[in-house]
């Protein structure tokens, strides 16, 4: 089984309650999606704030334009500090998303995501990872990057 691990940091121009307040509302994650990739939740009733046991489902095309379900569960909250998202229905045999923010000492806040991943299929998953899966996260957290910095823009 191939297993991979992708860490991307951002430096986010917001306060600390701002960024929770964002990146914590499942309502916000379209927002900080490729749009090529129609994301749209699918749970019903979705809260305002994720807790440890929420199920939340989507509708997504990671690759060639082919939708499918992905649903996943927020498995930890440490308010103000990460949340750990892990799929438990979707396009990956293994998925770990942990998604941590901390203050800087210039009132800054430091966002890291850690994505531990395994492809399906075996050797072929790990072949596709090199060609096309590797590129995808890259293009997603780039694209989140910009969507935080129109969201926060940062000082000059």
């Amino acid at each position: 089984m191939a297993f991979y691990q992708k860490e991307v940091s951002q430096v986010v121009n917001g306060s600390l309650d701002e960024v929770w307040d964002f990146i914590s509302s499942p309502k916000n994650l379209k927002e900080i999606t490729p749009d090529y990739m129609g994301f749209d939740v699918t749970s019903k009733n979705t809260p305002e704030k994720m807790y440890p046991g929420l199920v939340i489902s989507y509708k997504v095309k990671p690759v060639a334009g082919i939708k499918t379900t992905w649903v996943t569960e927020i498995t930890q909250v440490s308010h103000k500090k990460y949340f750990v998202d892990e799929q438990r229905i979707g396009p990956y045999k293994m998925w770990h998303h942990q998604h941590m923010i901390e203050p800087m000492e210039n009132g800054y806040v430091l966002m890291t995501d850690i994505v531990s991943y395994s492809p399906p299929f075996g050797f072929l998953g790990a072949i596709a990872n090199g060609l096309i899966i590797k590129k995808k996260l890259n293009e997603i957290f780039d694209y989140r990057r910009v969507a935080l910095e129109k969201r926060f823009p940062p000082l000059d």
